[in-house]
């Protein structure tokens, strides 16, 4: 990294009151430096002189108060600004200290909060003494120079008044990112509870109400399905628990898919063409829950009807598509009134994919297709 970018590092990471510190001492150290002296404002046109040690005090009244410009801006600028008005009333030898001035301008303009409607008027009413004052001290100016010096003074204030609506704007739309963040998480964790529910819970109506025509000899079985579908419930909610606590839980993903699509009471064949690439955690999980809520919906409308589970892994696309045997059934007829779906269809737009789900044939079949590289998920939905 260059010097100068190492430079910009380590001043970023000096605190506030420390790079204030520096800013006073520096200034401070210059007041006194004679060649600096031409530097500095000098206000009215009166015969200078040297104070000896009242004007040392409001030299320093100028250029130590900005060691704490960030905590007490207002403070710091009355300090500065009466010093200067002395300074230059009393027509003390000029220094570099004026200059001051307009970083408690600014500091107090960015920072202020308490007095910032009130501070102007009264620095305004200060500056009108002020130049009264100079006045009657016998300058010769006119009224030019006055009206100059104090709209240079305006443009000061004027800037840090922009830096800290910037600041505001800027925290604002934090904020409400962030807002937007926990919304759009909320509303994943509800589609992922919806998911789980409905999907195990159906799972386990429909094993339990088969269990009723079974022999006795195979009852067993059918407890062993219902148990299997209560644990893996229990598995995933745990999984969402771990999301809320930030436990770093792994999603299911399409590994998971065998295992999906084996379980007992179901007539499913697995079809996979081509290798798997690695893939972002969301589409995953979008993947695998396509295909969990296609079988949820073929168990609670074609129960006992064969199902085929395509996954298809091109290199920018990755293809899911579950055909179910059986009575054709209208997709807002599905998965709670076609909530189910509906989620799906927005988690895979989101993904800049394709979704689609209806009649096929004699059955029903759900189609979804997205990239295989993750992509800004869209939150204007």
């Amino acid at each position: 990294m260059p010097t100068r970018g190492r430079l910009r590092n380590r001043w970023a990471r000096v605190t506030p009151d420390a790079r204030d510190a520096a800013l006073a001492a520096v200034f401070t150290a210059a007041a006194f430096v004679p060649g600096l002296s031409m530097l500095g404002a000098q206000f009215g046109d009166l015969p200078r002189h040297d104070g000896g040690l009242p004007a040392v005090l409001l030299v320093l009244g100028q250029t130590l108060p900005l060691a704490v410009r960030s905590r007490w801006p207002a403070a710091t600028l009355v300090v500065v600004a009466t010093s200067f008005a002395a300074h230059e009333v009393l027509a003390y030898t000029p220094t570099v200290a004026s200059l001051a001035l307009y970083f408690a301008l600014y500091s107090a303009g960015a920072r202020e909060e308490r007095f910032r409607l009130a501070l102007p008027v009264a620095l305004s009413v200060e500056y009108l003494a002020f130049a009264v004052l100079v006045t009657l001290r016998g300058s010769p100016s006119d009224l030019v120079p006055f009206v100059v010096y104090y709209a240079v003074l305006v443009l000061f204030w004027s800037l840090g008044v922009l830096v800290r609506q910037r600041r505001r704007q800027e925290a604002e739309r934090r904020r409400l990112t962030a807002r937007a963040a926990a919304a759009d998480e909320r509303a994943r964790l509800a589609r992922e509870l919806h998911d789980v529910v409905t999907h195990h819970v159906t799972a386990m109506v429909v094993q339990a109400d088969a269990a009723r025509f079974l022999p006795p000899e195979n009852a067993p079985e059918a407890f062993k399905a219902i148990t299997g579908s209560g644990r893996d419930a229990l598995t995933e909610l745990r999984f969402l628990l771990g999301v809320l606590e930030a436990t770093g839980a792994r999603t299911p993903g399409l590994s998971a898919l065998r295992g999906l699509v084996e379980q007992p009471g179901r007539v499913v064949q697995l079809v996979e063409a081509g290798e798997r690439p690695a893939l972002p955690a969301e589409t995953e999980l979008t993947a695998y829950r396509i295909v969990q809520e296609a079988l949820t919906n073929a168990a609670k409308y074609a129960a006992g009807r064969p199902a085929t589970v395509r996954v298809g892994y091109g290199a920018d696309l990755l293809e899911i598509e579950v055909t179910t045997e059986g009575p054709a059934t209208a997709a807002g007829g599905l998965g709670s009134g076609g909530r189910g779906l509906a989620g799906l269809r927005d988690r895979v737009d989101a993904l800049g994919g394709r979704f689609s789900a209806g009649p096929s044939g004699d059955g029903f079949r759900v189609r979804a297709a997205f990239p295989t590289t993750e992509i800004p998920v869209r939150s204007d939905r």
